[in-house]
């Protein structure tokens, strides 16, 4: 979830292995008739690789589980991973912690697109991808109220967040380790119907709640939920990113 809210899955294809038999030969007598001849079997031909499942599929495959009990009325918001060269603006310096709980944040952590600072301090982090510390993380909590960087953008528990599985929910409802999925999904942005293709894509995701919120933050029968890096400049105007308004969760 947003770290304003909080304290902050690839799948492994496996490898087809071919074990080739031999053939024994056994000398024959000379006063053995003959067999004919007979000809060999046609070698065994390689099987072709599995393609890897793509993270619709993946994702419909770990939602297995079905659910206990069905839950309406919810609100469904989402938060994303800022990339640094999506983002435009003047160059805007940054000073935090190198690494997370330093005493003194004052560290020059670099100059970045000030779009991009300001999406790290609303997602809570983003990928660097210019000038010394390219590859790291921008991170940034309001609770603690000033920026550092990390190796991996994290959740709540300090785990590397999962695309389409990291979620924060109400915890009058959902506890943390708690899995549902989104089973129906409401109406849009201003009670707009939802694109089939987007409510496919969330219905296909299997939830963990891995952040909960506290009494009067988030609001009740809501869920944050973690759609992975932005994917282009814009992405806020994506399908993607949404918010499911009178959502139906399947709670297991």
């Amino acid at each position: 979830m947003r770290r304003s809210l909080r304290a902050g899955a690839a799948a492994a294809m496996a490898g087809v292995s071919l074990a080739a038999c031999g053939t024994a030969s056994s000398q024959a007598s000379s006063a053995d008739p003959v067999a004919p001849p007979v000809a060999p079997p046609p070698p065994p031909t390689a099987a072709s690789p599995a393609p890897p499942p793509s993270p619709a599929g993946q994702a419909r495959a770990d939602a297995v589980a079905r659910p206990t009990r069905l839950s309406k009325g919810w609100r469904i918001t989402v938060y994303y991973t800022a990339v640094e060269s999506f983002h435009t603006g003047p160059r805007k310096r940054v000073r935090g912690c190198l690494v997370s709980g330093c005493a003194r944040p004052k560290a020059d952590l670099g100059s970045y697109p000030a779009g991009f600072v300001k999406a790290v301090q609303t997602e809570g982090a983003g990928r660097i991808t210019s000038g010394p510390y390219k590859g790291r993380y921008l991170t940034w909590s309001r609770r603690v109220g000033h920026f550092w960087l990390d190796e991996v953008a994290r959740d709540a528990v300090n785990r590397p967040l999962r695309p389409w599985v990291t979620a924060a929910a109400d915890r009058s409802v959902l506890e943390r380790g708690s899995r549902f999925t989104i089973t129906g999904c409401g109406k849009g942005w201003a009670g707009r119907p939802v694109p089939t293709a987007t409510c496919e894509r969330f219905r296909a995701a299997r939830w963990t709640v891995v952040d909960v919120f506290a009494p009067g933050h988030g609001g009740e029968h809501h869920a944050d939920v973690y759609i992975g890096e932005e994917t282009g400049p814009g992405f806020t105007t994506s399908p993607f990113y949404t918010t499911l308004n009178g959502a139906t969760l399947g709670l297991e």
